[in-house]
């Protein structure tokens, strides 16, 4: 069995090896740095990267449940192992070490009581030894995918799930293909296409030997069918001695099947959502991986589920059954010594003295539509605090797409992808917010209290005058004077033309990069001019490759539907030649030199990335920075893993 490897180093020895191949492995940026807390008695939400898959187990064999988390995404790609060194139900674990390289759909299940990790068709064999690369083939995938239109989350596990005493395998996999993805809603935004699955497939272990049984159904003959990624976990969750199921889903809450047969002969009711108190229970963001296990050693089934945004919480089973179902208590997530700063995922950093010490503070937004304050509490390179995520109008700020608010349809409801600027949007001397985000609707939050305690008005449209433009794909129409423009691209607020009012460049709703001038008198924006030209090249993706290699106006995107917008970006003078240059997003940071001013048009030259180095995976968000007070500016970014990584600036004047 699997579990015998884990126990076969004495638990010194196996840190000594831990911290070994953690140093042999660290992988940081050239050039890049991670920035880091320093700040050795915070404490921070457990995270490391992008879509955490929890793997909890004592992998050290010192008696106490640690937390191993695989992360398949970019920069921060990973296998990190969390010690628990304190014990008790919520303890503070140390500081992440890096094991391996992530791997995408690795899962964990208890068998006998002992972790047993699969990939798809594969059980993972010394996991404390190869991390993942000494697998043995169990069962072709092909078999299944043939059913399937289009997988993504891919999650095989094992169980003994007829109690024959051998051990079957269950996978769970999504499938996009009614679902399609993009710009499918009609009018009044109902989503034409069909919905996301996920479908349980059982295969049987028959002598050695195993068997497809095709979809796992419940006792009504329907397919057990969740929406998107089902994640499934067969235990005795409601404590009557046979194997329920819990499964998971793309979004955000948890199915129960109540197993009404016998241990040996499986019967699932029909699926009821879990429910915490008499609300549905949910977790607090998308691509949720839950694990079945007895987390607290108390004789009942707990739940561990991983988030998207690299967070692992923790779901109590109380152990009480109410309606035949078993009743968990609300996500509690997981906390760290504080390690290396960071703020959810997709981060996007805006530097600013928020609270008015004279030190740069960091305004941020993510993936999951909130804005943190993260102070900085000085020296060089900063300490920082954690993360406090910003009120408005006595509510935490977040921005979330909903049903219909996301072009890629209704599987994005709790994503907002917030992104920003910091500016005295109305002249009244106090620092106020300039946010866009997943609906491409810019607002603005008015600062009402003081330069050292910011109070923010619950946000308002930043007005343009004359007809309110939009993307041509969106299903709905702005209010009248909103500006709304396309998803998730910077507002930067700034006073182009030196007139004393704030005025915004971004992008327009055909991906141009525009200056929108304040009007003269009143809150608006006139509409937006395209004074920026690109030469050689105009035209760009998402991530600044090149899809127009002749001279015109700089369109940042080309793209259409859920391919536009996502650009980010600021305005500084990087190589100190005296013009304003832009640092765009892509596979780290692109520079877009400003090769000359003729009138009001300004012409810029893309010179490529800052570095060799990759950031992203869909998307980075540059902001300057002068910690060091050399007067020369330096670049943080925000990167797909909600790290943020600094790049001094190789130009001195």
């Amino acid at each position: 069995m699997l579990y015998r490897n884990f126990l076969k180093i004495p638990a010194i020895l196996t840190l000594f090896l831990i911290t070994a191949v953690a140093v042999a492995q660290e992988r940081r940026p050239p050039g890049f740095q991670l920035v880091e807390y320093r700040n050795p008695d915070a404490v921070a939400d457990l995270g490391a990267g992008l879509w955490a898959q929890p793997l909890p187990m004592d992998y050290d064999g010192d008696g106490k449940t640690d937390l191993l988390v695989s992360c398949s995404g970019v920069p921060y790609n990973g296998i990190y192992f969390f010690r628990n060194s304190a014990g008790g139900k919520l303890p503070v674990f140390e500081k992440p070490v890096r094991l391996s390289d992530g791997i995408k759909d690795l899962q964990i299940a208890y068998v006998h009581g002992q972790p047993d990790l699969m990939v798809p068709g594969a059980l993972i064999r010394n996991f404390s030894v190869s991390f993942g690369q000494e697998r043995e083939t169990l069962f072709s995938r092909d078999t299944l995918l043939k059913a399937i239109k289009k997988i993504r989350a891919d999650q095989w596990k094992r169980v003994d799930y007829d109690g024959d005493g051998d051990l079957d395998i269950v996978a769970g996999l999504s499938d996009w293909g009614d679902y399609g993805w993009d710009n499918a809603f009609d009018a009044d935004g109902r989503w034409r296409n069909g919905p996301l699955h996920g479908y349980v497939y059982l295969i049987g272990n028959e002598k050695g030997r195993y068997v497809n049984r095709g979809k796992l159904t419940t006792r009504d003959g329907r397919p057990v069918d969740q929406y998107g990624a089902p994640s499934p976990n067969f235990a005795d969750f409601d404590g009557d001695g046979d194997l329920d199921l819990i499964c998971g889903e793309f979004l955000d809450k948890l199915t129960w099947f109540e197993n009404t047969g016998t241990r040996t002969q499986p019967a699932y009711a029909p699926g009821r959502l879990l429910v915490s108190g008499r609300d549905t229970l949910r977790m607090p963001l998308e691509m949720i991986n839950p694990v079945a296990m007895d987390w607290d050693k108390d004789g009942d089934i707990d739940l561990i589920i991983g988030q998207e945004d690299g967070r692992v919480a923790f779901l109590e089973n109380t152990g009480q059954v109410r309606d035949h179902m078993p009743v968990f208590r609300d996500p509690v997530f997981f906390r760290q010594k504080a390690d290396k700063l960071k703020f959810g995922v997709l981060s996007t950093p805006f530097s600013a003295d928020w609270d008015g010490d004279g030190r740069e503070d960091i305004i941020c937004g993510n993936s999951a539509g909130n804005i943190a304050f993260i102070r900085n509490l000085g020296g060089t390179p900063p300490k920082w605090a954690p993360p406090v995520l910003l009120q408005a109008g006595g509510t935490p700020i977040r921005i979330m797409a909903g049903p219909s608010g996301s072009i890629q349809g209704p599987a994005e409801a709790k994503w907002g992808y917030t992104t920003l600027t910091v500016a005295d949007w109305d002249g009244d001397g106090r620092k106020d917010l300039i946010v866009n985000s997943i609906w491409g609707k810019v607002t603005w939050y008015k600062n009402t209290g003081t330069p050292q305690a910011p109070q923010l008005s619950p946000a308002r449209p930043v007005k343009i005058q004359g007809p309110a433009p939009k993307p041509a794909w969106n299903w709905w129409n702005p209010e009248k004077n909103e500006l709304v423009t396309q998803w998730r691209t910077t507002p930067f607020a700034t006073d182009w033309n030196k007139d004393g009012r704030m005025d915004l460049i971004m992008l327009d709703p055909e991906g141009y990069l525009c200056f929108f001038e304040r009007t003269p008198q009143g809150d608006a924006v006139k509409p937006g001019k395209r004074i920026f030209y690109g030469k050689p090249h105009a035209g760009f993706d998402t991530n600044n490759a090149v899809t127009d290699s002749l001279p015109g106006p700089l369109r940042l995107n080309t793209g259409k539907y859920g391919g536009s917008g996502r650009r980010k970006f600021c305005i500084v003078d990087w190589d100190h030649d005296g013009r304003p240059d832009l640092l765009v997003n892509s596979r780290n940071i692109s520079f877009m030199r400003n090769t000359g001013i003729k009138g009001d048009t300004m012409f810029f030259e893309d010179k490529g990335p800052l570095t060799g180095d990759r950031l992203a995976g869909h998307t980075t968000s540059p902001a300057i920075v002068d910690w060091n007070k050399d007067g020369v500016p330096d670049l943080l970014v925000g990167a797909e893993d909600g790290h943020f990584y600094y790049l001094l600036n190789p130009h001195k004047p």
